[in-house]
């Protein structure tokens, strides 16, 4: 007796888990559908990676609910269980799924490839748009240069520059203060450590950070280089994605329709188009 009480306790808890989380699912589900949005592209990617990530409790929830049914069984010697029996519309909702996530696998890579070229095109025109307006601030500051008074202003800027540097380096203690500071840049600090040895290089170094074709040069290298690092994570989280929600689609759609090609043609289902005669 205790034993009947318990088979039936252990069926009924796990038919209520497993329906709890079968629909838990489609609320899920219906709930990521808003707002709908079928023709906008990075709705699509969302929904496909949340739903497949979702993907595998609908699968434990039939997992739960035939073996609540497997115990029913085996308690009753092989007869047919009481109350509603679940188990051909579960086959049924399996073999739904099973197509829903096979469908999923082609859709989601091809609206990840789609959404990573326009990424990169996006992240090319904002590069080159970067470029010239560097360019066109670039050439008005030139401009601004080749006149008397523009030479004038960076001669003396450059002056300025030396005699800072240049006071850095007669004072010892300054100089080391200055090496041992972490609020001066690593470059300035070897400028510092060159000039002590060699005066020129600081001149050198003053005459190269203050003109138009070496500052317009290494503007122009950061931005591209800026460029080539955000192509490279856009195609990195494209690759992911498509990997890791493409093959959790694809073993997730073998999971379900084995289940449900098993449930039916336990059945009788799929049998020659007509169902098995029940023995009795």
């Amino acid at each position: 007796m205790v034993n009947r009480f318990t088979s039936v306790s252990t069926a009924l808890t796990l038919k209520v888990v497993g329906i709890i989380c079968i629909l838990s699912f489609f609320v899920d589900f219906l709930i990521l559908l808003l707002p709908f949005q079928p023709t906008d592209r990075v709705w699509q990617i969302n929904l496909a990676t949340a739903v497949v990530d979702r993907g595998i409790v609908p699968l434990v929830g039939l997992g739960l609910l035939f073996a609540a049914y497997w115990i029913d069984s085996a308690d009753a010697g092989g007869d047919r269980a009481q109350g509603i029996d679940l188990r051909f519309p579960a086959v049924i909702l399996s073999s739904i799924l099973g197509l829903m996530f096979l469908l999923i696998f082609p859709l989601h890579l091809n609206n990840v490839n789609q959404a990573k070229t326009q990424t990169l095109n996006r992240i090319t025109q904002e590069a080159d748009q970067a470029e010239n307006q560097l360019n066109a601030r670039l050439s008005q500051l030139q401009a601004q240069l080749n006149t008397e008074q523009g030479k004038a202003q960076l001669e003396q800027l450059r002056n300025q520059t030396k005699a800072q540097f240049s006071e850095i380096l007669k004072d010892d203690q300054r100089y080391k203060q200055a090496l041992e500071s972490p609020q001066i840049p690593a470059n300035i600090k070897d400028l510092l450590r060159k000039a002590k040895t060699d005066p020129q290089a600081l001149n050198t170094a003053i005459e190269q950070q203050t003109d138009i074709k070496t500052l317009q040069s290494q503007q122009l290298s950061q931005v591209r280089q800026r460029r080539d690092e955000a192509q490279q994570q856009a195609r990195d989280n494209a690759w992911k994605s498509g990997l890791r929600i493409g093959i959790s689609s694809l073993l997730l759609s073998i999971g379900y329709i084995i289940i449900g090609w098993t449930g039916l043609k336990g059945s009788g289902a799929i049998q020659g188009g007509k169902p098995r005669a029940a023995a009795r």
